[in-house]
């Protein structure tokens, strides 16, 4: 079973770029995939850098195409969204038995399964950080500078992957799960993908990963204070700790009185992309 190439599903103008759905076989999932890219104006001329976007628990690759407001600014800076699934999909795809939202379908973590059933389908962190990367750049009028962006899980994909693999020139997060090996979504997802050997969950762990470095990428990171998850599954100041034990090279603001929503979301995703445009290689 390979990679296929990408079948359009779907596709509208939006800012004088184009907003597309792609289907395709995942080698690396086991399944059919779908995902969303953005490609600005400046795509139809040239090869353009793109940000990768890694959407939170039961969303797919539509909520934040159609909720950010992102294609706007995007536009203007001349940068690609590639803003994949958040898990894999489909009749022969595990989920959960009791139809949870926090795991199996809708809920990958960004993590790659080790324990059965869910190894031979859930390599969401090989799926964003290997196969999609090799797959868009082969297929679109992309360059090979990548910066990388998410919400809640998507913010803990975003920064794990973004600390482990240098593909990325820098990262930024929303509401991010700062701190799973210690949070109750982390301890499920963690303990039914991974096993329950907790030192295979550090890996995936952004907070226990960033205090062991000793560089990072510039990395934006925001949190409102009215986020009805930020004490018992968020845990940013354990981010915030590690930053100081890292340098403080993270930037991490609290944004006083936003909650969890797609409001928060589009209130910043003007900052967060001109962050990235800065960073971009």
């Amino acid at each position: 079973m390979t990679t296929t190439a990408l079948e359009k599903v779907s596709e509208q103008i939006a800012f004088g770029g184009r907003q597309i759905r792609f289907k395709h076989r995942s080698a690396v999932l086991n399944c059919d995939m779908q995902f969303s890219v953005y490609l600005p104006p400046q795509a139809e001329h040239e090869a353009v850098p793109a940000v990768y976007w890694l959407s939170g628990l039961t969303c797919t690759d539509e909520n934040f195409s159609s909720k950010a407001g992102a294609q706007r600014v995007a536009a203007e800076l001349g940068l690609a969204l590639i803003i994949p699934d958040t898990s894999p999909r489909g009749d022969d795809v595990p989920d959960d038995d009791e139809g949870a939202y926090d795991f199996g379908h809708g809920a990958g973590f960004y993590v790659n399964a080790t324990q059965q059933p869910w190894a031979k389908h859930y390599q969401m962190y090989d799926y964003i950080a290997k196969e999609l990367p090799g797959l868009v750049e082969a297929e679109l009028p992309l360059t090979q500078d990548r910066a990388i962006s998410g919400h809640s899980m998507g913010g803990h994909g975003a920064l794990v992957i973004g600390l482990r693999e240098s593909l990325f020139s820098s990262i930024s997060a929303f509401s991010p799960i700062c701190h799973p090996t210690e949070c109750p979504w982390g301890h499920k997802a963690f303990g039914n993908y991974l096993g329950e050997d907790k030192s295979t969950w550090r890996a995936y762990d952004a907070s226990l990963l960033l205090q062991e470095r000793d560089s990072v990428p510039p990395i934006l990171v925001d949190q409102g204070t009215a986020d009805n998850f930020l004490a018992e599954q968020l845990l940013t100041p354990a981010l915030e700790k590690a930053n100081q034990l890292s340098g403080g090279g993270a930037q991490i603001r609290y944004q006083q009185g936003y909650d969890h929503s797609y409001y928060f979301i589009a209130s910043f995703i003007e900052e967060h992309l001109r962050f990235h445009a800065r960073n971009l290689r």
